[in-house]
């Protein structure tokens, strides 16, 4: 099973440990995408703090997010699992799964980014501040730079199982399954059961819920309809909606009662 998740806006200090090293990283099909985003996100931030701030949408009160960028390439650098927090993050709680779980994470979590198109929660990068929505003067907007090196990577991690995507849309703007992957993919909405309506934290909070879940126990269903009764069997309250033609991916419901 691969888990697609989103980043997060607010980001862990980097912390004092080895720097970057981009070489290191997991999908190396996209070290050039990644050099080419991290190049000009550092020269940008270098150059011009006003500019940069308009460009990454930044209030006055982040503006330091500006100066954090300049020295990404120096910067300590940390699991990904570590630097991104939030509410999903926080439901998920990575720190505090068992060794197993811990093992299951490291395999099949997959974090989309603006800067480094997606990282394993094992691989180690500095905190950082680009979203998948900007539009860098030299590369343009960030999903399109990232599609084309994406459609040849992302395949191949996806292998031959489940793939649980649990991205918002401007992270998935950069990866859409298509084929024989997309029929084995399945995308999750978060609906407050009263109203039937999308509330944002509750739905990323209930995303990190479910991740840990399936982590915890052990659960590695292979095609969409096993994640269904996965689901259900952890105590989810699940709506499915299988595809109408082959080459598209399952939608499902997930329903909760209480906003939390």
């Amino acid at each position: 099973m691969l888990v697609l998740l989103p980043p997060s806006e607010g980001k862990a200090p980097s912390g004092k440990g080895a720097p970057l090293k981009p070489e290191s990283l997991s999908l190396p099909g996209l070290s050039a995408a990644r050099e080419a985003v991290l190049d000009e996100l550092v020269e940008l931030c270098a150059a011009d703090e006003e500019k940069a701030r308009e460009v990454l949408g930044l209030s006055e009160g982040l503006r330091g997010e500006v100066a954090k960028n300049t020295g990404l390439r120096t910067a300590g650098a940390r699991p990904a699992g570590e630097i991104y927090t939030g509410v999903l993050y926080d439901a998920l709680g990575l720190a505090t799964l068992d060794a197993a779980a811990k093992r299951r994470a490291a395999g099949s979590l997959l974090v989309f980014s603006g800067l480094w198109g997606a990282v394993r929660v094992t691989d180690r990068i500095p905190s950082y501040r680009c979203s998948m929505g900007v539009k860098l003067p030299g590369l343009g907007a960030l999903a399109g730079h990232w599609r084309a090196p994406m459609a040849e990577v992302l395949p191949e991690a996806a292998g031959g199982g489940l793939v649980l995507d649990l991205r918002s849309a401007a992270y998935a703007a950069a990866w859409k399954p298509k084929g024989e992957v997309a029929g084995r993919t399945a995308t999750v909405r978060v609906l407050h059961a009263p109203t039937r309506k999308v509330v944002s934290h509750f739905n990323k909070a209930t995303k990190g819920r479910i991740v840990r879940s399936l982590l915890s126990a052990g659960t590695a269903p292979k095609k969409p309809a096993e994640l269904v009764e996965a689901l259900r069997d952890l105590g989810y309250v699940v709506e499915a909606e299988a595809p109408g033609k082959d080459g598209k991916p399952w939608a499902l419901d997930v329903l909760v009662d209480e906003i939390h």
